[in-house]
């Protein structure tokens, strides 16, 4: 798991500490009783943490000396936070399979799903992912509960597929809920509309969902123009209303929510090793890396761009496969983590609908987070219709 290993004696600690590097790392320590628990950590300056926990013990402090217990040191230079944190989750649940969870204090990402499995499918706000080749689908992360809730309420809004969450047994006697009286539900309960109906409505939510709000603002788009051409302008007048007031629920739609089974992006984080930056691959929210990506190239190289060499390393990129769904939920919740944070070392680059990526923006992303450049301020410009292709750019700062 960690690649450097070194074996730690007292008597020998400056020799050792001096040959540890003074930069990030993920690190481990062994005692010599094999039965013993290991220490598991991240640091910002790992020469400077092992000199704290293996160094001659002060007298009276009540700080934490393992100096006479160590007797492996197992680490990894790391470049960035992301890095170490997602290095950390690696070690702790190979460590300590039990309670990595616990250590590691997750706190799973919100997510919409969308219940296709049911007769009459209804939306729903869970941090728990089923099988993503099951006919649920699950959109997301979100930042938090109460922002899904209140992008998913917004949305529905707009639609009249049902809210309630029991299991239907349509009966004409039934007398309906509020959002029937309010021509806000199609009634499935009371038959106040026929499954084909209803279906072509569930529909139209999930490939709302599926272009982030685009195929609905297309939908009245086309009726506005529809109207104004056969000189409704009243009509016309109304659907435009209903278009603007969808451009602020759209808003909410942050750009790395999308469907689950198809979140595919390119991470991009500082790397330890000169003129180079680090790659992590999410695919279907499952992340594989880290993979160094160097800028300079070999001889036989030269005649690559900078394109073509990232496409490469994309192409064969460890697929991140044989995950179980808790796996999937304990990445996605790494991953919301890190790019909700008010700060953040890296950038993120999604794939569109053909899970194509834009290079060139990776490129120039490249070297921004190899210069340790400010990243464009253009993250609040939504994506033009049909570009799912967007790009997060984010601002650095490292923890310890």
């Amino acid at each position: 798991m960690l690649i450097e290993r070194l074996e730690f004696a007292p008597e020998r600690d400056a020799e050792i500490f001096a040959g540890v590097p003074t930069a990030p790392a993920v690190f481990l320590l062994r005692s010599h009783d094999a039965q013993a628990e290991p220490y598991v950590s991240k640091t910002a300056n790992l020469r400077r943490r092992l000199h704290r926990l293996l160094g001659p013990q002060e007298e009276r402090s009540r700080k934490l000396n393992l100096r006479d217990r160590v007797r492996f040191i197992e680490y990894t230079p790391t470049g960035s936070d992301f890095e170490s944190g997602f290095l950390l989750y690696r070690a702790l649940r190979a460590t300590f399979p039990k309670t990595y969870a616990q250590r590691m204090r997750f706190r799973f990402a919100p997510l919409v799903k969308l219940h296709l499995e049911n007769q009459y499918p209804r939306a729903s706000i869970t941090s728990r992912l089923g099988r993503l080749d099951g006919r649920a689908l699950y959109y997301g992360p979100f930042q938090s509960r109460a922002a899904a809730e209140k992008f998913m309420n917004d949305s529905l809004d707009f639609f009249k597929m049902r809210r309630c969450v029991d299991d239907l047994h349509p009966d004409p006697k039934f007398p309906g809920c509020i959002y029937s009286e309010m021509k806000m539900c199609l009634a499935p309960c009371f038959k106040g509309c026929n499954d084909e109906e209803y279906s072509a409505e569930v529909n139209r939510v999930q490939a709302y969902f599926d272009s982030a709000g685009e195929s609905l603002a297309r939908e009245f788009s086309v009726q506005r123009d529809a109207a104004s051409a056969n000189l409704a302008f009243e009509e016309a007048a109304a659907i435009h209303v209903r278009l603007e007031k969808l451009k602020p629920v759209v808003s909410q739609f942050p750009e790395i929510v999308r469907r689950i089974d198809r979140l595919s992006a390119l991470i991009v984080q500082p790397c330890q090793q000169q003129e180079s930056v680090t790659f992590f691959r999410v695919e279907s929210g499952a992340i594989a890396g880290p993979v160094p990506f160097s800028i300079q190239v070999s001889d036989h190289m030269k005649s690559q761009s900078m394109e073509s060499r990232v496409l490469a390393v994309l192409e064969s990129f460890p697929k991140a496969t044989g995950h179980s769904m808790l796996e999937t939920m304990e990445h996605l919740a790494l991953l919301k983590r890190w790019y909700y944070r008010g700060s953040r070392v890296g950038e993120i680059f999604l794939a569109d609908d053909k899970n194509n990526f834009p290079m060139r923006r990776i490129v120039r992303g490249i070297g921004r987070v190899l210069k340790g450049e400010r990243p464009e301020q253009n993250i609040a410009t939504p994506p033009e219709s049909g570009d799912r292709n967007g790009e997060i750019r984010v601002e650095e700062k490292n923890h310890e």
